[in-house]
């Protein structure tokens, strides 16, 4: 009788940590709202501690991506567009204390003005020769069968091809005409064309605007480069083989991780805004360089001058460019692609 009495007069309210007598509970109603409300913020509190504890780095690593490493990416670019468009209005408006390149060439001998013209035409040639290839093989399903084949091995024989060709073109000596030398330059185009042919699926507008876009930056760099002090950007070389170290090391991490994930995205933003922005400068750095070679190669020296070699590095900086371009614009700087 009396247990009953006492269990009657004492009956309790358990919300987690916290007893509610009888008595409290029907002459405060609010009280049992606010305790449990008081209980569920600090179990809140305690879970986001624990989480936060317990995240390991793949967790950091694979966390869904957001924009910053896009926008990032695109507000370097801008600024160093921003610092590309001063140069060329600094550069061509003649206010530099330093003759440019340009002022010099008036004093070029005859074969000084042929080698950079000769130097520009092979870069034409290579460039049209690519686009033939590109579009030969974009309509030959059987070509567009291999190059687009994925895989480790796809990938080293596709470089293997690319980076042959080009030291084989390198490696033979110049001579005047059609020779040895011309037929090997002519199968790097073509490889380096077949290989970027996959491209094509873009669509002809896209890439239309993306050739469009690629020769006004390669024509105000090479603008910049003319009108400079022809040393300017020669010491470029240490700094910019640095930055694509970085950029080819990136390369290959985005492709173990898509990007999506947070790491993923940053690696894709690299790749993308950190090499348009390196092979801008070594468009810089090449330009001048050729010009510096026309110049001292002696005229009448065993070995002669190479305009072959010497348009190999300008034509890989535009590919290197127009890939990047045609991927922004196709949305490759987005997460949502």
């Amino acid at each position: 009788m009396l247990g009953a009495y006492i269990a009657r007069s004492t009956v309790a309210v358990y919300t987690g940590k916290t007893l509610l007598n009888r008595t409290t509970f029907l002459t405060k109603p609010n009280a049992i709202a606010k305790v449990v409300a008081r209980q569920a913020a600090h179990d809140t509190r305690s879970n986001l501690r624990r989480a936060t504890r317990r995240r390991s780095l793949k967790e950091i690593v694979m966390a869904p991506a957001g924009e910053k490493a896009f926008t990032t990416g695109k507000a370097i670019t801008m600024g160093a567009s921003a610092l590309g468009l001063g140069a060329l209005c600094f550069y061509g408006l003649g206010l530099s204390s330093e003759p440019g390149t340009i002022e010099r060439s008036m004093m070029w001998p005859e074969y000084v003005r042929d080698r950079v013209r000769t130097t520009y035409l092979y870069f034409g040639g290579t460039l049209v020769l690519t686009a033939a290839s590109t579009v030969t093989c974009f309509r030959s399903p059987v070509i567009m069968n291999i190059v687009m084949k994925s895989g480790w091995m796809a990938m080293i024989a596709s470089m293997g091809f690319m980076i042959g060709t080009g030291i084989l073109a390198r490696s033979i000596p110049y001579q005047e005409g059609i020779g040895v030398k011309q037929a090997a330059w002519m199968l790097n185009a073509s490889v380096i064309g077949a290989f970027i042919a996959p491209m094509c699926l873009l669509g002809g507008p896209l890439l239309l605007k993306a050739v469009v876009y690629t020769g006004g930056i390669v024509g105000g760099l090479s603008t910049i480069a003319v009108c400079a002090p022809s040393d300017k950007f020669l010491s470029w070389g240490g700094p910019l083989a640095i930055g694509l170290g970085g950029v080819f090391a990136a390369s290959i991490g985005s492709m173990f991780l898509p990007a999506t994930t947070a790491l993923g995205a940053g690696l894709h933003s690299i790749c993308l805004y950190g090499g348009l922005i390196v092979f801008s400068g070594f468009l810089l750095h090449d330009t001048q360089r050729i010009v510096r070679a026309a110049e001292r190669h002696p005229p009448y020296a065993v070995e002669p001058f190479d305009p072959i070699n010497a348009c190999l590095s300008i034509y890989m900086d535009t590919i290197n460019i127009f890939i990047r371009i045609a991927a922004i614009l196709a949305g490759g700087g987005s997460r949502k692609h």
